[in-house]
C-alpha cells in the first residue's frame, strides 16, 4: 500500500513499507538476475532547468498517473499521496525535477483496500522500457528503463537510489514481495533505475 523513505541529509537512510495486502495477486516481481544491471553507458540525454513533474507515462504497464509533490513528515519519512488518492503519484520535492542532472524520486501506493494502486506493475518493466514524465514547462522527460530490482527494506540501496550524478536519472519506488498480514507489511521495496534517454 504505502511506501515511506525516512531521509538523512540528502540521501536516503532506507525505505519502509506498510501495504494492506488486499489484492488478490501478489505484485508483479521483477525478474532475477545473476549479475545488477549497471547504468547505461551510452549517450546520455539532454538536461533540461528545474520544472516541476505534472504526470507519468509508462506505456508497457498502462501507467498514466498524475504527480503531486511530497517532502518529509515530523519523523523524516518520505511522505506518500494519500491512500483515497492512490492513483498519483508522488515526487520528492527536495530532490531534482525529472530532466534535470541527479536523480529525481518518484513514490507510489502498490495497492489500496480497493485493489492495485498506480504502482502495482512497477516489478513488470524491463530494461528498455520507456517512462515519459510531462513538467509545468510544457516538456517531456523520456528516460529509458536500465534495471528493476526487489529489495529486503534493510537493505535498500540508498546512494543508488538519492546519489547525484551529471546525468538525469529516474527512480520510481514502491512495495514488494508477498504481503505479510502478522506485521501488516510488504518486506520489499521495487525500486526502478532509468537514465534520460539520449
Amino acid at each position: 500500500m504505502v511506501a515511506a523513505v525516512t531521509l538523512s541529509g540528502a540521501t536516503g537512510a532506507g525505505l519502509v513499507a506498510a501495504g494492506l495486502g488486499t489484492t488478490s495477486t501478489r505484485p508483479p516481481q521483477p525478474e532475477a538476475s545473476a549479475t545488477p544491471t549497471v547504468e547505461r553507458s551510452g549517450a546520455p540525454g539532454p538536461l533540461l532547468p528545474r520544472s516541476q513533474p505534472l504526470r507519468i507515462t509508462i506505456p508497457r504497464i498502462g501507467v498514466r498517473a498524475e504527480i503531486v509533490p511530497v517532502a518529509t513528515d515530523s519523523d523524516g519519512a518520505l511522505e506518500v499521496p494519500p491512500l483515497d488518492r492512490a492513483e498519483l503519484a508522488g515526487w520528492y520535492r527536495r530532490g531534482p525535477t525529472p530532466g534535470e542532472a541527479g536523480n529525481a524520486v518518484l513514490v507510489g501506493h502498490v495497492d489500496t483496500q480497493d485493489g492495485p494502486a498506480a504502482f502495482f506493475d512497477l516489478g513488470r518493466l524491463r530494461p528498455g522500457d520507456t517512462i515519459r514524465v510531462t513538467r509545468a514547462d510544457g516538456r517531456v522527460a523520456r528516460f529509458t528503463v536500465d534495471d528493476v530490482g526487489a529489495y529486503p527494506k534493510e537493505r535498500f540501496p540508498t546512494e543508488r537510489v538519492y546519489g547525484g550524478g551529471p546525468e538525469a536519472r529516474l527512480r520510481l519506488i514502491t512495495c514488494g514481495g508477498r504481503f505479510n498480514p502478522r506485521t501488516g507489511n510488504y518486506p520489499d521495496n521495487i525500486v526502478v533505475f532509468a537514465t534520460a534517454a539520449g
